[in-house]
């Protein structure tokens, strides 16, 4: 059952915790998707630490499509979590053992998970265990674009994933028009400028999308 909004937040672990207890949520989290055949990637902390930098995490964000999002938070339900809706337009929490879990079906930009996304992302090791992770193209126009003032670190997550992981540019730019071209392009600048290795095509390209006027 959903637990109503009024119910307290549990406590998150502590520093003292050496991350078993976050490790065995996951765990559980992962299988409650693949109980109920719930298709869904890792993005947010887990997605930056496996890709980009580790900033040592404590929270597991599921990346579910839309229609399976109700699904996943009954399978979480069913698995021990106390689950509840926050925003029936993109977010569902779960808390066990003080760990927060985000269901999650709309990132910002109306940036869904597809079947491009699940084709391509792979299964990637972290802390021990093999966890399906959102494609670090994605990952870096879903952090990107999220970035505000109040989450800078979003902005230094995709810098950190353009300065260490193989990307596909031509897909990178495929993202960047469909969701904001002007915003990649100006990471993409803005990572040259501080010697990150950025190839000159992927910034033309989005340039040329940003001054022909398509979609950025």
């Amino acid at each position: 059952m959903l637990v109503p909004e009024t119910v307290s937040e549990p406590t998150e672990i502590t520093e003292a915790d050496d991350g078993d207890l976050f490790l065995t949520v996951l765990d559980d989290a992962m299988a409650a998707m693949r109980a109920a055949d719930i298709p869904f990637l890792l993005i947010g902390g887990i997605g930056s630490a496996v890709y980009g930098r580790d900033r040592s995490t404590r929270d597991i964000d599921l990346f579910v499509r839309p229609e399976s999002a109700p699904r996943a938070v009954q399978a979480l339900d069913a698995h021990g979590f106390d689950t509840r809706t926050v925003d029936v337009h993109w977010l569902s929490k779960a808390f066990k053992d003080g760990v927060l879990v985000d269901v999650i079906f709309r990132s910002s930009r109306d940036i869904y998970l597809d079947e491009q996304m699940l084709v391509r992302a792979e299964d990637m090791p972290f802390r021990g265990r093999w966890v399906p992770v959102a494609p670090p193209e994605d990952l870096v126009v879903m952090k990107a674009i999220a970035a505000a003032e109040d989450t800078p670190r979003y902005w230094y997550d995709a810098l950190a994933i353009v300065g260490h992981a193989d990307l596909d540019w031509d897909y990178l730019v495929f993202r960047a028009r469909q969701h904001g071209a002007r915003r990649i392009l100006s990471l993409l600048l803005y990572a040259s400028s501080v010697d990150l290795l950025v190839p000159l095509e992927p910034i033309e390209a989005l340039q040329e999308a940003v001054g022909s006027g398509r979609r950025a």
